[in-house]
């Protein structure tokens, strides 16, 4: 009889930040019992993926076994991690468990796909448990920059598993729980045979802040503040959220809630009980009425997007609100790696409106979310699980978390997106490697990253677009002259000609000494016409666009 194993699989989030989902199985090898941790999305660019909606985690090795999948659990509320859940449900239909405060915004998400409110339950944290399948997991409060983050605590027969999410150590969250050594101790003290762990800050040296410590300086920041004050941050940050609300109660000003995002986060924390005292907030509409120096704003945007009310207002107006030279704006948080470009003309177009705008190279308005080097060797000694399975990070955090764990006297390994690890055993080995990648939702629909449709944006983008169009008669003649439309492209080239007219008159031309093979199979004259277009726009512009070639036949 084969001997069962425990096993991990990532299928996003492991080298790489953002689209976590990750799969524990348990049973004999190709008929384990699996439960999800996670199913999260991450976001395009245009350079990469112009015109996508979302990017979501390439699940058709689960999809192919969804009826040995028992249940999804989700950590805590950021899009990373519960944003899939969804758009995945159709497929995996299974109950999806999480605390009040992630369970809200699940709900919502899948109202809005036609999905029933009631797959999503609402657990307690630690000691509650639920049970699927071979496994038995609760959720055990960690600190993080969103209410009621919980690590999942895993118990199955070969042991337990502590799966950390993305965690910090505070004592001070301002809301939520903060971080308990001694619960932690208990729960771990019987033995852990993995920490599978967030590596997101492991290169950041010094011992993480916490969310209380950013109050004073804000306060300073925004009563020294002359005109209107307008502050971002991540909107599921909403401990931040309060301290800034607070900060500029404490200045004497009214504090107006913009963006959608923002609006529904403070929403959710208000309906799940984990937000509280939260300040009186006015009206768009209302704030039109105020003196601008009695005003902040919290808005979204964070990041740059271009949609949000951070950059909407850097465009001129937002809900009827402008920016004008003399008021501040703040980013009470970080850039996220790739976003630097949106972020930085946010903060041109402010400073061309006279706008003073502050960042957090200071590190006086920001602390992170994630546990720093310090926090994470702190988390290795109150868990002393017999092995350490980085996860959260890309390949050079989990490489780092590796190499810490090793010199630190714990099995590890770096375990990538696709890569199954077997952790039965004294220490952690592939069993097998398993297909994974991304998945475009674009528009309504989702498409596979490798089906070509971004790809053919991405070559029109940076080359154009031709049609030509050819009709020929019964006996295969050309009837009257091709005709091309461009987009994209410049309208004159070297000849000093329009380019549609260079482009007519060589596609005539070849048309005229074409060959009667040539003319009676499509293919050969698509392809024939195709090759002309390009290499006349390469002469003439230095481009070879993208060809669409139409043929109509009268019959």
């Amino acid at each position: 009889m084969t001997s069962k194993r425990l096993v991990y699989l990532p299928l996003g989030g492991a080298g790489e930040i953002g689209m976590n989902a990750y799969l524990y199985g348990y049973g004999a090898p190709d008929k384990e019992r699996f439960i999800l941790v996670d199913l999260g999305v991450t976001f395009p660019d245009m350079d990469g993926s112009p015109g996508v909606d979302l990017i979501l985690p390439d699940i058709t090795w689960l999809k192919e076994r969804a009826d040995r999948l028992d249940a999804i659990f989700v950590t805590h509320a950021h899009e990373d991690h519960v944003g899939a859940v969804a758009h995945f449900y159709g497929d995996l239909s299974v109950p999806v468990y999480a605390r009040a405060f992630t369970a809200n915004i699940a709900r919502r998400k899948m109202t809005e796909l036609g999905h029933p409110e009631d797959a999503v339950r609402t657990c307690s944290a630690w000691p509650e448990q639920v049970t699927a399948g071979p496994f038995k997991v609760g959720f055990l409060p960690i600190s993080h920059s969103i209410p009621e983050s919980g690590a999942l605590v895993i118990d199955t027969p070969d042991g337990r598993v502590i799966h950390t999410g993305d965690f910090k150590l505070d004592p001070t969250p301002v809301v939520g729980e903060p971080f308990d050594p001694e619960l932690w101790a208990e729960v771990c003290r019987d033995g852990v045979r993995a920490l599978v762990c967030d590596s997101t800050n492991v290169f950041s040296p010094d011992p993480g802040r916490s969310e209380l410590s950013l109050g004073p300086a804000l306060e300073e920041l925004v009563a020294g503040a002359a005109g209107m004050v307008v502050a971002t941050t991540f909107a599921s940050n909403v401990a931040r959220v309060k301290t800034l609300a607070e900060a500029g109660v404490r200045a004497g000003r009214s504090i107006v809630l913009l963006g959608r995002a923002m609006e529904r986060m403070v929403e959710a924390a208000r309906e799940t009980g984990v937000l509280s005292g939260f300040p009186a907030t006015i009206s768009d509409e209302a704030a039109r009425d105020i003196p601008r120096e009695n005003l902040m704003l919290l808005v979204t945007g964070s990041q740059g997007e271009r949609r949000a009310a951070s950059a909407q207002l850097a465009r001129g107006k937002y809900r009827g609100i402008q920016m004008k030279e003399g008021d501040m704006f703040l980013f009470s948080s970080k850039t996220i790696p790739g976003n630097e470009r949106g972020v930085i003309r946010v903060i041109n177009q402010f400073s061309e409106m006279g706008v003073d705008v502050v960042d957090d190279s200071s590190g006086k308005y920001h602390v992170s979310g994630h546990a720093n080097r310090p926090d994470i060797e702190r988390m290795h000694d109150i868990v002393r699980p017999q092995m350490v399975i980085p996860m959260h990070g890309e390949h050079r955090h989990l490489r780092e978390h590796a190499r810490l764990a090793t010199k630190r006297g714990y099995q590890s390994a770096v375990v990538v997106n696709g890569m199954m690890m077997d952790l039965s055993g004294n220490a952690p080995s592939v069993a097998e490697y398993v297909e994974t990648g991304r998945t475009y939702l674009d528009g309504s629909v989702r498409i596979g990253a490798l089906d070509g449709i971004v790809r053919d944006r991405i070559r029109m983008a940076l080359n154009g677009h031709v049609t030509v169009t050819v009709i020929l008669d019964e006996q295969d003649e050309p009837l009257g002259e091709p005709w091309c439309d461009t987009i994209g492209l410049a309208e004159t080239g070297r000849s000093n000609a329009l380019l549609v007219e260079v482009l007519e008159e060589d596609l005539s031309q070849f048309l005229g000494r074409a060959g009667d093979k040539t003319l009676r199979d499509d293919d050969k004259l698509e392809e024939a016409l195709r090759r002309t277009a390009r290499q006349t726009a390469q002469a003439e512009i230095g481009k070879k666009p993208e060809v669409t070639v139409v043929i109509s036949r009268m019959r």
